[in-house]
């Protein structure tokens, strides 16, 4: 499965694929990931690419996609005539407007469902991955919830854990 997490700095985009190829290499998956930003440090455009697979990986990088996940209007636009005919959107909906000829939509308020639910809007990359999985399998809940635990920074483990529940 090849996923397209894509955003702007400061929404955790690059820590969510990350996460994600851990978790895949845990499920006894082979995986690889890769990641691209501008130079700012947070608003600039950013990228992180997952392919997950059970045999063999023979790209590096992704032509065609599998699962979009989007979290701003400009990364969405940016990417989705690369998604395949038959692959998932997962969009954040208070921040992206999908096209309306759009099938296999999944659209979340992932922010505003993290700030509602711990008052910090950098949360929302965890509840998405917690519907990544549950509408996907990219990996099992199991391992995601391992490698959040094991990635994200020291103390906030517990609260990045409810986020992705």
């Amino acid at each position: 499965m090849r996923v397209r997490f894509c955003g702007f700095g400061g929404q955790g985009i690059v820590l969510a694929g990350y996460i994600t190829g851990n978790a895949a290499v845990t499920d006894g998956k082979n995986a690889i990931q890769n990641q691209s930003y501008g130079s700012e440090s947070r608003g600039g455009h950013c990228k992180s690419d997952v392919i997950v697979e059970d045999g063999e990986i023979f790209e590096l990088e992704l032509d065609d996609i599998d699962v979009l996940v989007a979290m701003s209007q400009s990364a969405h636009d940016m990417y989705i005539d690369q998604l395949e005919p038959t692959g998932i959107v997962i969009v954040d909906s208070d921040l992206v407007q999908p096209r309306e000829d759009q099938v296999n939509l999944h659209a979340v308020p992932f922010t505003d469902i993290a700030y509602q639910a711990f008052n910090r809007k950098i949360m929302g990359n965890m509840v998405m991955l917690g519907y990544l999985v549950g509408a996907t399998g990219v990996v099992s809940e199991g391992s995601m919830r391992k490698a959040i635990e094991a990635n994200v920074p020291k103390g906030t483990e517990e609260m990045n854990i409810k986020a992705y529940k």
